[in-house]
């Protein structure tokens, strides 16, 4: 039954949406479809009235049904502000819309994360679309996760999640006892209307809020974070060997003879990954990717499988990492630990001196590891040509020095085909037995990082490449096109730090970009105009279709190269085995693959956003707590951001502060928004994004995750003009072919290591690729023999600290 509705629902759909459409009544529908019979009757009607209540269709005055989009109207998810207003993001988007803005009046109601209706209303200044809710469809917040206020005969939970701005009325007799300060998972009975709150019952205490450990669990029940494994997942596990047998190793190619080495962190215990490197008489490099082959233990259905289709992802919290499947997995028989048998999927390529995959092959293997390295020993013996390490790992050197070459290569042709390397600053939060922060430290990113980045973007790359060509339905990790308006907005946003960018924001080559990023690198404003650029790119996400990926600058990519805390890796890696392994391509197998590949690929796109928010909230909620005993301290610090309510200022450990207007208190300071800069009408003075200042911290508030800085001695940088004669960034001559093309496109986080997020950057390097920036370089002597004055070179040096503790 359920079946022939949804056959109706989607033949429905389809017939809507073709350009001809007019909203027709339930009786020339019935005929258009030639409905028969009083039970296919039923069953048509049952499918318009579902439709209908999901708000797929609308229903007007004259009883016609037509589609929402068709009648200036939007379906969509309602993402909130902590502000009052909201964006509903429409869930079918058309190229180059925009999220429909709702102001506080205009939301009749509804919240954070509810699917709704929303009409259009209007365009405001800058061509934003604007509406208002006329339909909420359904709730989506069931629970919140909050704090327990207390009253003498109820009390209140102030959520969290500070986009639900609502807060929750509870009953004394439904508080399970809470008390002022607890920490509490609430269930929401009744949502707010005609000005009454939302109301409630506590259904779990997790503590109070001060108590260790119940801030990171607040965040993880706050995200709905799987914690325990099922039962039956865990009695599942334990029966998986812990050896590998020699029914095992049936149809695999031996390669335990070969010196292959894993090289990670330290601290890592899931070592997914391991690589060799070998130079050839005709000059090329034969390079190994052995993946830990996690689809042979997790069978497609098993209790496992299900368990990690849910998760899709681990999840690396500040004091914690929540695997996807159980650690006696991801730390055992699949973990690639040394000197042991192990099963893997490799990825073999023959690379030549331009960086070229001359030839490739995949199959499925047996690895013994040489060696675990880590990447501060290897480091070590590359740059530092440390002895004793040179003589503990004598057979191996030569070949760290040939990956040491080949990475090299590998990363000179993704430069030259304009992939956008992005080198940020990243720091790690480290916290003592109880959870709380005892230092914020910065990670080091040496050339043996770099190394394993390139070999696991290229295997990545091969791996996409094969199966598109295959045409057969696969797995691919995509990054589209920016928007053509976030990239305009952008190029006006450098043109305030000396550079242009030659040609349509719409026509933009990655090149260019990385063009940008060459010319900041080791300036004031590099960090600052790195985050702007990040901002103005889409995520990226898995898909079914081969949609290209921007960022790397490459037409083909997946993730095939950590299986044990990526879902997709999984998949990927069960098609490798479909396909190749046991040769089943037919049409029966390739329908089924089709079917559920972009549920899977929606699925697991969500769950990262998840995690990467969990992620966010618990690293920034414990550098916040780091900073509490720092009041009173002075730090140098950036401006990162301006807004109309004050300055955002980094200080060198990537910890974040607000000075708020209200501490400018030196002058009447207005915000130029075409500038981002805070301008003060008495005195000149001028705080702009990319000046470095000295603050003193004056407030903290770790459940807000908030720093508030004052500015020591109020000085900005003195008035002048905002622009000089512009650094021209030239478009590349190149050009690219359209979707489908072989012309080279790229954006993956080079890394394929930690938590691989971000937005999927080609590697994090400098920036120095072979091919060389086209504009001129800021401080150098132009034509006429004058020195040119970029922006930024007026930018004061940092001042002196009184006081500072790293």
């Amino acid at each position: 039954m359920e079946e022939i509705i949804q056959e109706h629902i989607d033949k429905l759909l389809l017939f809507m949406r073709e350009e001809a459409y007019k909203p027709l009544t339930i009786q020339e529908l019935e005929e258009a479809f030639g409905i028969e019979g009083s039970e296919g009757f039923k069953d048509f009607v049952k499918a318009l009235v579902t439709m209908e209540e999901k708000g797929l269709v609308i229903r007007t005055r004259s009883n016609r049904y037509g589609l929402p989009e068709k009648m200036n109207l939007v379906r969509g998810k309602l993402i909130g502000h902590a502000r009052g207003f909201a964006f509903v993001v429409p869930d079918e988007k058309k190229t180059g819309d925009d999220d429909l803005f709702i102001p506080p009046t205009e939301l009749n109601g509804a919240l954070h994360g509810d699917t709704v209706l929303a009409r259009l209303s209007s365009q405001s200044s800058g061509s934003r679309q604007e509406g208002s809710i006329v339909r909420i469809l359904e709730r989506g917040t069931k629970e919140l996760v909050g704090t327990y206020t207390e009253s003498k005969n109820f009390g209140f939970v102030i959520p969290d999640n500070k986009r639900w701005t609502s807060d929750i009325f509870v009953l004394k007799s439904a508080s399970m006892g809470a008390v002022e300060g607890h920490k509490v998972v609430v269930k929401i009975t009744s949502y707010p209307e005609n000005r009454l709150s939302a109301e409630g019952e506590v259904i779990q205490i997790l503590g109070h809020k001060n108590d260790p450990g119940v801030d990171i669990l607040s965040v993880i029940h706050k995200h709905h974070l799987p914690l325990a494994f099922p039962e039956e997942v865990m009695e599942h596990a334990n029966s998986v060997p812990e050896t590998i047998s020699e029914e095992d190793l049936k149809d695999r190619r031996d390669l335990r003879d070969q010196m292959i080495v894993t090289i990670d962190g330290a601290d890592a215990k899931d070592l997914d990954d391991a690589v060799t490197v070998t130079k050839l008489e005709n000059g090329n490099y034969k390079l190994g990717v052995h993946i830990a082959d996690v689809s042979h233990y997790v069978q497609e259905g098993s209790p496992i499988d299900v368990e990690a289709a849910e998760r899709a992802t681990s999840v690396y919290l500040v004091d914690r990492v929540i695997p996807m499947i159980p650690h006696r997995l991801s730390n055992g028989i699949c973990s690639l630990n040394p000197k042991v048998d192990r099963l893997t999927l490799s990825c073999e390529m023959e690379i030549n001196n331009l960086g070229d995959v001359v030839k490739h092959e995949i199959f499925q293997s047996v690895i013994k590891t040489t060696e675990r390295m880590t990447y501060a020993d290897v480091r070590s013996i590359l740059e530092d040509e440390d002895e004793e390490l040179i003589k503990r790992y004598e057979p191996l050197v030569p070949m760290f020095k040939e990956m040491g070459q080949l990475a090299q290569i590998l990363r000179e042709k993704r430069m030259r085909r304009g992939a956008i390397d992005f080198d940020f600053k990243e720091a790690k939060v480290l916290v003592d037995e109880e959870g709380k922060p005892t230092d914020v430290v910065m990670r080091d990113r040496s050339v043996s990082e770099k190394l394993i980045e390139e070999f696991m973007l290229v295997a990545n790359e091969t791996v996409a490449e094969h199966f598109h060509w295959m045409n057969v339905p696969f797995m691919y990790r995509v990054h589209e096109d920016p928007k053509e308006d976030k990239l305009e907005r952008f190029f006006e946003f450098v043109t305030n730090f000396g550079y242009a960018v030659k040609g349509r924001a719409n026509e933009v080559h990655p090149r260019a970009l990385q063009q940008i990023l060459e010319m900041v690198q080791g300036q004031p404003e590099e960090v600052v105009i790195s985050t702007v650029m990040l901002r103005s790119m889409k995520q990226a996400r898995y898909d079914a279709d081969s949609l290209g990926h921007f960022g790397l600058s490459t037409e083909f990519y997946t993730h095939f190269t950590s299986p044990i805390r990526r879902y997709p890796d999984t998949i990927v890696h069960r098609l490798i085995r479909e396909y190749i392994i046991n040769g089943k391509v037919d049409n029966e197998t390739q329908a089924k693959w089709r079917e559920k590949l972009p549920e899977i690929a929606e699925h697991s796109s969500n769950m990262e956003r998840r995690a990467v928010e969990a992620e966010r909230e618990t690293d920034e909620m414990k550098k916040a707590e780091y900073m509490v005993d720092k009041i009173g301290e002075e730090y140098d610090g950036m401006i990162s951001s301006v807004t109309n309510f004050g300055l955002f200022v980094e200080l060198p450990n990537t910890i974040e502060g607000l000075v708020h207007v209200s501490y400018l208190t030196d002058d009447y300071y207005r915000y130029d928004e075409q500038h981002f800069a805070m301008i003060g009408e008495r005195t000149g003075n001028v705080f702009r994004i990319g000046d470095e200042i000295t603050i003193r911290v004056i407030n903290v508030n770790k459940d807000e995750r908030a720093i508030d800085f004052e500015i020591v001695g109020m000085k900005g940088t003195p008035r002048r003009k905002f622009k000089d004669r512009p650094v021209v960034i030239e478009q590349p001559r190149t050009g690219r072919k359209k979707r489908g093309g072989r012309s080279e496109r790229s954006n993956e986080r080079g890394g394929e290591r930690g938590t691989g997020r971000k937005f999927d950057r080609g590697g994090k390097g400098k920036g120095r690729g072979s091919a060389s920036a086209s504009a001129s370089q800021p401080g150098k002597k132009d034509g006429n023999g004058k020195k040119k004055k970029a922006f930024f070179e007026n930018v004061p040096g940092f001042k002196k600290k009184k006081k500072k503790r790293k």
